[in-house]
């Protein structure tokens, strides 16, 4: 038997993010949680170079590009050494180990290229991470599965899954799997997947460090406490009961926790006399042999055993430690977070786009922002599972990060929007952040304001334009046209909402077509009386029954705000509602002294009993009709409000929700939860996303991968919603999308439930250590946010779902300005509209530019991807066809361009990964297609195929 033993540091910060990010570099706050990472790497570095036997693995880029900027040339010439010498070995490499239920794959990929990069940078092909380590996230994708293939990983390892899983696979030695990534893709979204055990620690009783308490290895047979024999003999019984749940007679020892290894010599010296010993047995006839070694070098050895290996098609969602602790509360913890971290992807994706077709070459004015939402991926960032100062330092990083990139989106704009070097200076662009809640203080009360809209996709769209206004205006279209619009009051619970300072009672709507690529600017001029232009709410109504409708669908409420029914008039069903609105569950309050004391808190999510509660026994609603929008406002009580709008045209139901602040005077607390009851006889399944892009179904009380026991009916049917949710039968198909990641179930047939906030009293003792309780402006927080409504019939559900779920994580990006000047004069100095396309055909519908990020002067990076499964649609999920110069016509014309990996550190034709062969004969032999030379611009993808392409101009 070889045992590899894997020194790392588990994790900088893994599942309790106690201190903020700058903490655990410095080893400030100590009070709170002893860690300081720059003196683990100290120390690391320092017994590596005293033996040349010992090795170390590390993640997390984020921390290791801080100490590196802190390093001397001979330091980084010594960590090159050991890096080229397969010493020190960098696994997963992303910026920071990012969750995976919540994450959105953009993101995903975006934080992993950036680790990649620099790695390539720093350190050449032996830096490039070969596999990913993902030991401490609670759940794991299959989406994140395909997407570390795509970035050439030859494997995957981690440490929790469900309890019941482990033990069975524990004991019919499936701990080691190809885990098929895609149901779309081919082998290229094969993985070979191992699950570690003890999720990353050490055996009992050897763990070396300062933070143990384990005996360390006495060698010394003269003195009393000589302990060699019976650690020796420990440990060899360690080694077998690890391998009777694996396959080969290769096992990895994990040898390292949390915040370890600040004084590396402790471990590595105790190491070194435990390999001596342990070795020694084999005169005797031991079988065990132990050695320093990598996670790498452990996968290639289960590749050389030449077996056969079982697959895996699904997910590990959710998973539980225990029988009444679910791993699902986090799905919706901290929800202004998670939409925070969706917003500021939109704006960094858009400046990228600007600041490479403006070729202001800022890309150093980005990376804050980069850097910041490549932290916040981590799975104690937008999970929400960390201490209440800690989220606030995320949101910081973020907001400095948009800072940031408000700069260059302004240096882009100065370029894109002067008509001529003689032209006046641009006016400054501002952000309205507070948009979200109709204020923008920015432009509050000035007699003339311009807002330009850049649409981010290669799509035509056409934008509802919502501006929080206190006077009425006259709009001028980038064609100097009056643009018509509809003056809508601002609902009472948004004006309510507690750090609202805005005065604004109206927002002033417009429609507006926007070419791909292309930003249209609009001049507002203040009028002193409405003027035809603008026109008011035809009708309101209070109390009563009500009807929104338009060309395509009908909705129909009673007078108490109940939904009634949803009629789609194109295919001439409906959709009959039982219930609808926002419930709660109670919040278990336990002590967490047993798994059946087990408290609902950050991590957890865990009702006191199944039953739901109305947040209030009654409401009132008032419907308020206009040309553009029809709405539908129920107020529950102070703290409960939806308004559902039906906009002229449009295909999709907007549920606008406000939930909070969550009262906790009765000291209960509560999960709330907006509930969608229909009569489809969905049949126990129901259909989850998996990070924004392919679709899993779900069965209730049910696993496909083992024999589960249901323990908890309703969390342990929880899964993560990064995106959208549905249920279907032959006939109709509802599918809701949400602005943000939230936790999602069907507790019955034809039911929907997604949880959107959560305020709960006691800690779940999973280790933030405090109660999942935010609070703002002196009170519990206030959370709005959006769900949309789909209601097709299952073959036409994809068009719909798929470009609207498009739409919500790439929204176009609105800037105001105030020219003080008027329309005459910024007509005549500044363009108005302007395209990247620069008349090029219209490019496919079902393609997405996932990245336009300009490298150099002349060298850019893009990525596309066809975001439609196969069979979604009759004619959208095809392979097509796009040529790549026609995103460079402003530019000139491509000289050469090389396919890459996913995460663009190396060409597509040298990914070569480790081939492995499934107890189906089957083979994850893969090779790309198109790895030769090419030759011409026009690239195929197959659907959920993302490429990534290096650009190089003339």
């Amino acid at each position: 038997m070889k045992v590899e033993f894997n020194n790392h540091l588990a994790n900088v910060n893994r599942r309790k993010l106690l201190k903020v990010f700058v903490n655990y570099i410095e080893q400030t706050r100590n009070d709170i949680q002893h860690a300081g990472v720059q003196y683990i790497l100290d120390s690391v570095i320092e017994s590596l170079v005293e033996n040349p036997d010992r090795r170390f693995v590390y993640v997390e880029i984020a921390f290791f590009w801080r100490w590196w900027m802190q390093q001397t040339d001979e330091m980084r010439n010594t960590v090159r050494e050991l890096v080229n010498q397969g010493r020190l070995e960098f696994i997963s490499g992303g910026w920071s180990m990012n969750d995976e239920g919540v994450t959105h794959y953009n993101s995903i990929i975006d934080q992993h290229s950036l680790g990649a990069e620099f790695l390539r940078d720093q350190f050449g092909e032996c830096g490039r991470p070969k596999l990913g380590w993902q030991i401490d996230p609670f759940g794991h994708s299959r989406e994140v599965a395909s997407l570390f293939a795509q970035m050439g990983f030859d494997g995957l390892f981690f440490g929790r899954i469900d309890f019941q899983d482990h033990i069975q696979r524990a004991q019919t030695k499936r701990m080691e799997m190809i885990w098929k990534g895609s149901s779309n893709l081919d082998e290229q979204s094969w993985l070979f997947t191992g699950v570690i055990p003890r999720t990353y620690n050490a055996p009992d009783s050897f763990c070396f460090d300062y933070l143990c308490h384990d005996e360390p290895m006495k060698d010394d047979p003269k003195l009393h406490d000589y302990n060699i024999p019976e650690r020796v003999q420990a440990f060899i019984d360690a080694a077998h009961n690890q391998a009777d749940s694996y396959t080969t007679n290769h096992i990895m020892m994990t040898m390292g926790s949390d915040f370890q290894y600040e004084n590396a010599d402790e471990w590595y010296k105790n190491l070194d006399k435990l390999i001596k010993y342990v070795n020694a047995q084999q005169t005797n006839g031991s079988d065990v042999n132990i050695f320093y070694s990598t996670p790498t070098c452990y996968l290639y050895a289960l590749n050389k055993a030449n077996r056969t290996w079982i697959t895996k098609t699904d997910d590990f969602f959710p998973i539980a430690w225990n029988q009444h602790g679910s791993w699902t509360g986090y799905f919706t913890s901290r929800p202004a977070l998670k939409r925070f971290e969706r917003y500021s992807n939109n704006i960094l994706q858009v400046t990228r786009q600007l600041n490479a077709f403006s070729n202001a070459t800022l890309r150093h004015g980005i990376f804050p922002l980069s850097e910041a939402m490549g932290i916040a991926q981590h799975h104690d960032a937008v999970s929400g599972t960390e201490k209440q100062h800690v989220a606030d330092d995320y949101a910081q990083r973020l907001a400095q990060g948009i800072d940031s990139a408000l700069y260059v989106i302004n240096e882009a704009y100065k370029k894109l929007l002067s008509k001529n070097t003689q032209s006046l200076p641009v006016p400054t662009q501002y952000l309205c952040q507070f948009s979200n809640i109709s204020e923008c203080l920015t432009i509050e009360g000035q007699d003339n304001f311009t807002l330009t809209i850049w649409n981010p996709t290669i799509q035509l769209i056409e934008d509802i334009v919502r501006v929080p206004v206190t006077k009425n205006y006259t709009i001028h279209s980038p064609t100097g046209e009056i643009i018509a619009t509809t003056l809508i009051p601002i609902s009472s619970p948004t004006r309510n909402i507690p750090g609202r300072t805005s005065s604004a009672e109206y927002e002033l709507l417009f429609r507006t077509p926007i070419q791909p690529l292309a930003f249209n600017t609009y001049y507002f001029e203040a009028k002193t009386h409405m003027t035809k232009e603008t026109k008011l709410p035809t009708r309101v109504t209070k109390n009563q029954a009500c009807i929104l409708q338009n060309q395509h669908l009908r909705i129909e409420l009673d007078e108490k705000g109940n939904l009634n029914k949803i009629v789609n008039r194109d295919r001439n069903f409906e959709i009959p509602f039982s219930a609808h609105g926002l419930y709660w569950y109670t919040s278990f309050p336990g002590n967490n002294s047993a798994p059946e004391f087990q408290a609902s808190g950050a991590y957890c999510f865990r009702p006191l009993t199944p039953s739901t509660f109305p947040v209030s026994s009654s409401r009132n609603i008032t419907c308020t009709y206009t040309d553009e929008v029809q709405t539908a406002l129920i107020i529950y009580n102070q703290w409960a409000s939806q308004e559902i709008s039906l906009y002229d045209q449009g295909q999709t139901i907007e549920n606008e929700w406000i939930v909070g602040p969550i009262p906790i005077e009765d000291h209960i607390g509560k999960e709330i939860i907006m509930r969608y009851d229909t009569n489809i006889p969905s049949n126990g399944l129901f259909y989850t996303d998996a990070n924004g892009r392919e679709m899993i179904e779900r069965q209730r009380d049910f696993r496909s991968s083992y024999n589960y026991t249901v323990y908890e009916n309703v969390s342990g049917n929880y899964y993560p919603v990064a995106s959208r949710i549905w249920i279907k039968d032959n006939q109709r198909q509802m599918t809701i999308l949400t602005d943000r990641s939230q936790g999602g179930s069907s507790m019955r047939d034809g039911s929907i439930e997604l949880m959107v906030h959560r305020r709960t009293l006691y800690d779940d003792r999973q280790g933030v250590a405090e109660p999942m309780n935010e609070t703002a402006y002196g009170q519990g927080l206030v959370v709005r946010g959006k769900h949309f409504l789909i209601v097709e019939p299952p073959e036409f559900s994809a068009l719909h779902h798929r470009i609207a779920a498009q739409r919500l994580f790439m929204n176009p990006l609105k800037t105001y300005a105030l020219p003080n000047m008027s329309y005459v004069n910024y007509s005549i100095n500044y363009r108005q509209t302007w395209s990247a396309l620069n008349g090029s055909q219209p490019l496919p519908t079902n393609i997405h530019l996932l990245t336009f990020d300009q490298l150099t002067s002349k060298v850019f990076l893009i990525r596309l991807e066809h975001f439609f499964e196969l069979k979604e649609d009759a004619n959208l999920s095809r392979p097509v066809q796009i040529d790549l110069q026609s995103l460079f016509n402003v530019f000139g014309n491509i000289t050469d361009f090389v396919e890459l990996n996913l995460t663009g550190n190396l060409p597509l034709n040298q990914m070569n990964r480790l081939v492995w062969k499934t107890d189906n004969n089957e083979s994850s032999y893969w090779k790309s297609k198109d790895s030769s030379p090419l030759k011409s611009t026009i690239v195929t993808l197959n659907p959920m195929q993302i490429k990534t392409f290096q650009v190089t101009l003339q």
